[in-house]
């Protein structure tokens, strides 16, 4: 059976070729195999069989979108908007989701959100809810309402296919094992799959918390099912320069049973509603960890529970290299 050069390529580098793998698809793409092109630039944007360039993903990402790769045009505008390999261009962006609309469903529906959205020229929100206080230590507050039940919907789905078990590597052995505090399924939204309809909900949220966008870690979308949770913990990084100063909480849907958000220095028990935000501070008024913030999300009893999470630095991360 003959296979691809994208293909061959793969199984090269999984048995340690990289090099020759390298040559076959950069000899495809010359030939205009678009296959070969979307791989190079996949792998200019991961940064593991090549350096990472995000200059020369974004010039793969162009030539495969001008022989119609419909893949490569969202992970296109994606980019364009977020600025990765140049600089962010919100109109850009939104013009490229305009043609790429025209023919392809998946654009039209982001698209389709994107147009119901009150927000500027820019991609920024033109109104949020009226905040609630529901603690002042800690100090949380909530944004009722902040997505839209579609909006919610889609950053579930965007999420769905990538949702992995939380693991953590067991310092004694080196090897990955079962998360210790959280017990669900999750994944994170990193630059290349954050469309225009996630960017602009993180421009929501960065709206809500009073930071900037760029101060946020890629979204992270979780999946709690009957028996999952994540036990009571701090969301501070122990000993990070870049310390997290807010966690901005959105729940995704309603219509399971427990899954509640705990904070036992207020005695505060925070009832999931499906598009209602929460905001915390994790860091007192003279920068130390805030341990009123300590918090946990209660186990599920049955049906499962979607959640998104933007953990916020105090100066702006690197989405590409953040860990």
């Amino acid at each position: 059976m003959t296979h691809s050069p994208a293909a061959n390529a793969l199984h090269l580098v999984s048995i340690g070729r990289a090099s020759e793998a390298l040559a076959i698809l950069r000899s495809a793409g010359d030939r205009g195999d678009v296959d070969a092109i979307m791989q190079l630039a996949v792998w200019h944007l991961a940064g593991d069989v090549v350096p990472r360039d995000l200059v020369q993903a974004r010039a793969l990402l162009a030539r495969a979108v001008s022989i119609g790769h419909v893949d490569a045009a969202l992970m296109e505008i994606a980019l364009t908007a977020n600025g990765s390999g140049g600089m962010p261009d919100w109109p850009g962006a939104v013009s490229l989701l305009r043609t790429a609309a025209r023919a392809d469903p998946v654009a039209l529906g982001q698209l389709t959100l994107l147009d119901a959205m009150a927000i500027d020229a820019a991609g920024a929100p033109t109104a949020l809810p009226v905040p609630e206080t529901l603690s002042a230590s800690p100090d949380v507050i909530r944004f009722p309402r902040l997505l839209t039940a579609a909006e919610c919907a889609h950053l579930a789905g965007v999420a769905a296919a990538m949702l992995e078990p939380a693991r953590v590597i067991d310092p004694r052995t080196g090897r990955w094992i079962a998360h210790p505090i959280r017990t669900s399924d999750g994944t994170a939204i990193g630059p290349a799959r954050e469309d225009l309809v996630v960017r602009a909900i993180n421009r929501r949220i960065a709206a809500a918390s009073g930071t900037d966008i760029e101060q946020g870690e890629p979204l992270t979308v979780l999946r709690y099912r009957p028996g999952q949770q994540y036990r009571l913990h701090l969301d501070t990084i122990q000993d990070a320069a870049n310390q997290r100063v807010a966690t901005v909480l959105v729940y995704l849907n309603e219509g399971y049973g427990g899954g509640e958000t705990h904070f036992p220095a207020g005695n505060l028990t925070i009832t999931p509603r499906g598009g209602d935000a929460i905001v915390f501070r994790t860091l007192t008024s003279d920068g130390a960890i805030d341990q009123s913030s300590r918090h946990a999300g209660l186990p599920v009893t049955h049906g499962a529970k979607w959640l998104a999470t933007r953990w916020i630095r105090a100066d702006p991360v690197d989405p590409w290299t953040i860990s």
